[in-house]
């Protein structure tokens, strides 16, 4: 087969995907939905989801008009080339578009899931499981098509020089577009949900008594909604965005490694990572059938059940990986084993992320437990012990990816130590490839995340609907494992960030040179651009830990982690502040609603949800997109270099941190709500309620944002580039 035919492999695969999503929706919508009362409830949800995502989706379109305009205007005046803005818009609406067909089935699939829980803990687990598999099928597909169209219609218009490094810089813009349509979603979904969440729980539980879901509770529907718009919709284009952005940056370090060689091989390295990702559809898809378990299983069982499915794809991946490399590359030479070496560490280090994250996180293990254990003595506690588990939970991560980066490079460029330009180049493109495999198999990790939603909102249904305890215990019990997966989630989502930020450094580089190259500009140092190594180029703008601007770059990039965390959780602390007081002058005004006698304004509690999401989401998003034109405009290249290396490094371990404790945190309050120290009602269970209340914002808001954030800085200042350059020659 030609090379250049492999994009079509690529574009089957994500037809393939697509296919599957649309199969097993519509299977679940062939499942029955319940009583008449269950489908009232999940009508109410389902109408408040869409009415907030299409408002969330007119302010983005906004935000996305005036960046393309902007970039238009680049195009014009020589700063990027001409297909840079429409890149952007294509990125931005596929991001969003695979947030809304995720939320989409999910709320269509939590009644359903409730109703199937009736008959067995087994029929809900494939009811939800298979529903959260269509958003992680849909967003493998619908970025595979993003790449592979965007790839074919390059390849036929882009003139021969400098061929495939124009086609993949030029990719990586609607990478730009993918992860500030993430970012809008993730910040105004997070704020949204756990408002919501947050006053629901405060009034409802640890104020009236009442339990979780409570159709007399106020904010309960809100909260439902929230659920879908944030752990669904926003979960949806923040994946889609880390998925397409490791594949995107692979692809050009791919075009930079293999440059001065043959253009066939280099070809072959550009299309390797999307091949890889082809074929993890179509494993992953072997793993969601995997996935079963038996009436009267346990949390273990549960999670073995779903990481028999996941560890499946990801064992099959391993072993074709090796076969795509010695068809791509040959048998002649060691580089096919050495770079497959590179997925399987990327691979490896995922699973050890997750395996941490569930320690860390799942109820079934002594952290979380001591968490519960603490609330003997009160909230305060609770609230130090969550935040020194999620403190310590960082070490595993952080020293896995660290690791992974040294193998991943080692194994690339054929475990040189030497650091020459040419060892460098290939390190690069192992440590992109590693990033690759960890997210390969995302249609099924994805699967095991956006069900956990889905089985909360079952529960939720299940309560309000009135059903047996029976049915409930199931739902809670599928919503626990949900909590744990959802973590892993978070940590596979991080730890791929980790990998394809660093990747994006290397692509900035590239970009930096295209742009010297369209002005017809030397490095500072004379060399010519187009030849320049990545040696030439730190060596030129003085990037070391000695340059005072570079210093000053990491300084501000850590300084962004904690800004946009302090606004994103002051900005749930304000919304839940609405939420709490219109709660609790429900409660007071409106008689007979503790008796059940009387309905709550459940419209009220969604409006006050929506209007705190749209207004307190711009700021830290639009920040994310001004601060590195900012210091690329003040401290040049070396700055905005320095500020991703900052923004990287911390955010990393920040993410973690908020992520675990804050999943700590929800299931210590559930372990209780088992019966453990006292059972539901306990001041036990109360004091637990309040640290699951300071987690909500940590692991569904900050936390999860945080690793957009730190790739959107990268997108952003490669789009930027050609300003950059243009700023500081004049």
């Amino acid at each position: 087969m030609e090379t250049r035919m492999l994009i079509y492999v690529v574009l089957a695969a994500s037809v393939l995907a697509l296919t599957m999503a649309f199969v097993f929706y519509r299977q679940m919508l062939k499942k029955d939905e319940g009583t008449d009362l269950m489908k009232k409830i999940a009508a109410h949800v389902r109408q408040g989801a869409m009415a907030y995502l299409k408002q969330q989706y007119k302010v983005v379109t906004i935000v996305f008009v005036v960046l393309a305009v902007l970039f238009g205007a680049m195009a014009y005046f020589g700063l990027q080339n001409e297909w840079v803005w429409f890149a952007f818009l294509t990125g931005g609406f596929f991001s969003g578009l695979a947030g809304f067909f995720g939320m989409k089935t999910a709320t269509y699939a939590s009644a359903r899931t409730a109703n199937a829980a009736r008959q067995s803990l087994n029929s809900g687990l494939q009811v939800a499981f298979r529903s959260g598999a269509v958003m992680g099928l849909v967003v493998v597909g619908l970025a595979l098509l993003d790449i592979s169209v965007w790839f074919l219609v390059l390849d036929h218009f882009v003139p021969a020089e400098n061929h495939l490094i124009i086609i993949t810089t030029t990719m990586l813009t609607f990478g730009m577009g993918a992860s500030t349509q993430a970012l809008f979603a993730r910040v105004g979904g997070g704020i949204y949900t756990k408002a919501a969440d947050v006053g629901a729980d405060l009034v409802g539980k640890t104020e009236y008594n009442i339990p979780e879901d409570d159709p007399r509770n106020p904010a309960t529907i809100a909260d439902n909604v929230g659920d879908n718009v944030g752990d669904v919709a926003g979960m949806g284009a923040d994946l889609y965005e880390s998925y397409a952005g490791s594949i995107l940056a692979t692809m050009a370090l791919g075009a930079s490694a293999f440059a001065a060689g043959a253009a066939e091989l280099q070809l072959k390295a550009v299309l390797a990572p999307s091949l890889i990702a082809a074929v993890g559809v179509l494993l992953s898809l072997i793993g969601i059938f995997v996935v079963k378990t038996h009436e009267g299983a346990g949390m273990k069982q549960l999670l073995a059940a779903l990481s028999r499915g996941t560890n499946t794809a990801a064992v099959l991946i391993a072993v074709a990986t090796f076969g795509i490399f010695a068809w791509l590359f040959g048998t002649e030479t060691n580089q096919w084993w050495q770079v497959s070496l590179s997925v399987v560490v990327g691979l490896l280090a995922g699973v050890i992320i997750g395996k941490s994250t569930e320690y860390y996180t799942s109820q079934s293990y002594k952290p979380t437990q001591k968490v519960s254990e603490s609330s003997q003595t009160g909230p305060a506690t609770v609230i130090i012990s969550g935040l020194g588990l999620g403190m310590l939970s960082t070490a595993i991560p952080v020293i896995t990816v660290g690791v992974a980066i040294v193998l991943a490079y080692l194994c690339a460029n054929g475990f040189a130590v030497e650091l020459t330009a040419q060892s460098l180049s290939l390190g690069l493109y192992g440590i992109g490839i590693a990033a690759v495999g960890m997210l390969s198999t995302l249609g099924i990790t994805l699967a095991t995340d956006a069900y956990g939603p889905i089985a909360d909102n079952a529960g939720g249904n299940a309560e309000m609907s009135g059903l047996d305890p029976e049915v409930r215990h199931r739902t809670d019990a599928l919503d626990a494992l949900g909590n744990t997966t959802a973590a892993t989630g978070k940590g596979f989502a991080i730890g791929s960030a980790a990998l394809t930020a660093l990747a994006l450094l290397a692509s900035y580089v590239e970009e930096i040179k295209m742009a010297l190259v369209r002005v017809g500009e030397a490095l500072p140092n004379g060399v010519q651009a187009a030849e320049a190594s990545l040696i030439d180029f730190m060596d030129a703008y003085n990037v070391n830990l000695m340059n005072p601007v570079v210093l000053v770059g990491i300084f501000i990039g850590a300084m962004m982690a904690f800004l946009f965390c302090g606004l994103t959780m002051n900005a749930v602390g304000r919304a839940a502040q609405k939420m709490v007081e219109e709660v609790r002058r429900q409660f007071s005004t409106i008689k007979g609603i503790l008796e059940g006698k009387a309905d709550p304004d459940y419209a009220r509690c969604v409006a006050i949800s929506t209007k705190g999401a749209q207004r307190e989401m711009l700021l830290p998003s639009l920040l994310a997109i001004v601060v590195p034109i900012a210091t690329g405009l003040l401290l040049g290249v070396a700055g905005v270099l320095g500020l991703l290396i900052g923004g990287l490094s911390c955010g990393f371990v920040l993410a973690v941190f908020m992520a675990n404790a804050g999943g700590a945190w929800d299931n210590a309050k559930k372990y209780v709500e088992e019966g453990n120290f006292g059972g539901k009602g306990s001041d036990c269970h109360k004091a637990t309620v309040v640290g699951d209340t300071v987690g909500d914002p940590f692991k569904d808001t900050a936390g999860p944002s945080l690793n957009i954030l730190i790739k959107l800085m990268s997108m952003v200042s490669i789009v930027m580039a050609g300003l950059t350059v243009t700023c500081h020659l004049l």
